[in-house]
Formats: structure tokens, sequence, C-alpha cells
């Protein structure tokens, strides 16, 4: 579904923020990418939809990515992106998720069902009809997601998608990612999340693969953790300290 072969970008004048990456990830799969600030984490995600060009070669369910198939992609491609600002850009919250089923040619009638059924999911009917800009980050954070999700999407990538959330929301994004059948890949510092949402992490650093295996094993080992500026998810350090 996703392939990357040796795959390297670089920002002008800097070092590579990603280089030579090669991982394949299989239809299906829900898959973590970690790693410390700057690892490349984003780079990834910004590379398979287009939003930037490196060299080496990137395909999605057997399309190259590149600027001739980029409809095509987009459209089985939703994208969480980490700032819900540079996501949300219709005045309202329906029309935002409207928006996307809409353009890639779904009736009214069809756009507005999936609509009522992902904030129904997301237990969001009363942002319905705000204005983007009158609700909280929190709000925000849910309603892009749930504009992702009314697009069906073959793939989705989130990017942070935990942030701003409190618990409850938080939950309820994790439940809705466990249900889903698509192929995810998940870009995340909440590495309880990841713990409860992906089989597989790909662990980055410096652009390139550190570590990429099963989840339990790769988040449980804290020297290679910390080797990389992690530390072991709260649920797996043990009691808190007495006060």
């Amino acid at each position: 579904m996703i392939e990357f072969q040796n795959v390297s970008y670089a920002y002008e004048g800097t070092r590579p923020v990603v280089d030579g990456l090669s991982f394949t990830i299989r239809e299906g799969e829900a898959v973590g990418l970690i790693g410390a600030n700057g690892a490349g984490k984003s780079t990834v995600l910004k590379l398979l939809v287009g939003l930037i060009s490196g060299t080496g070669q990137i395909q999605v369910d057997n399309l190259p990515v590149n600027r001739q198939n980029l409809p095509s992609i987009r459209q089985k491609t939703g994208f969480v992106l980490q700032d819900s600002d540079n996501q949300m850009f219709m005045p309202t919250v329906y029309e935002d998720m409207m928006f996307g089923p809409r353009n890639y040619g779904l009736s009214m009638e069809e756009a507005e069902q999936r609509v009522d059924a992902v904030l129904d999911r997301l237990g969001l009917r009363e942002l319905k009809h705000r204005y983007n800009h009158k609700i909280s980050g929190g709000e925000k954070r849910m309603a892009a997601i749930a504009a992702i999700l009314a697009m069906e999407p073959k793939v989705i990538l989130m990017d942070e998608p935990s942030t701003a959330l409190d618990p409850v929301n938080r939950r309820t994004v994790i439940n809705t990612i466990n249900s889903l059948g698509q192929t995810k890949l998940i870009a995340s510092h909440d590495l309880d999340m990841i713990l409860d949402t992906c089989r597989r992490v790909i662990l980055l650093s410096h652009g390139k693969i550190a570590a990429d295996g099963q989840t339990e094993d790769i988040l449980r080992d804290k020297a290679l953790l910390e080797a990389n500026r992690l530390e072991l998810p709260l649920c797996l350090q043990g009691p808190p300290r007495p006060i």
C-alpha cells in the first residue's frame, strides 16, 4: 500500500531531514511513526501526499507519487495535519466536512449522510454548524479528524492526532482508529496512544530508521528509546514516586 525506496529530502541549506529511507507498509496495517523532534516524521507524511518532493521513489496503492498521480493519490489518502488551523479552511465544521466528499463526486444527500454518521460516531453532533474560529483547539482537532473520516480514504495519515485533546476525546480517537480497517500511518510523540493503536512501529532518528518492528518490543526497550531521545510510555514506567 505504501512503499519508500531510498527516499531523501533536505530543506535548502540543511542536512537531509529524511536520508535514504526505505520501508513498506502493507494494506490494512496500522503503523506508528515515532522519533524525537526533527527525526523526520512530519516530512515523511508530507512526502507521501506530494506536499514536498525529494529524491528516490514513493508509491501509494501502486501509484508513484508524482505530479501526474497526485489527484488520485490525494483522493485515496486522508491527512490529519499537525496544526488544525492549516486544515480547517471553511467557515463551519459542516462545510469543512462536506468539502471532501462533494469534491470527489458524492451527491449532497450522500455527503450529508457521511457527515452525520461520522459526527455521531465521534460524539460531535453539537459541532456540526459551529464556526471554526469559535471552537476550542481540542474541538477543532476533533473536527479535523472528522473531516478526514468523512472522505473514507483508503490510507489515513495522522500527524500528532492526540494534540490538545482532553482524556475523553483522546480515548474516542483511539477507539475510532482501532475500528478503522484502512491502512494507517500515525506520527506521534504520544507513545501510549501508539501502543494502543499500532501493532508495528518505525523509529526514526536523523531521517533514518533506527528500529522497525512489533510495537511492544520497541516501546518496552528502554535503552533503545533513550538512545533516540525518547522515554518509555507512561503506562510502562511503573507507579509514580511518592511526593
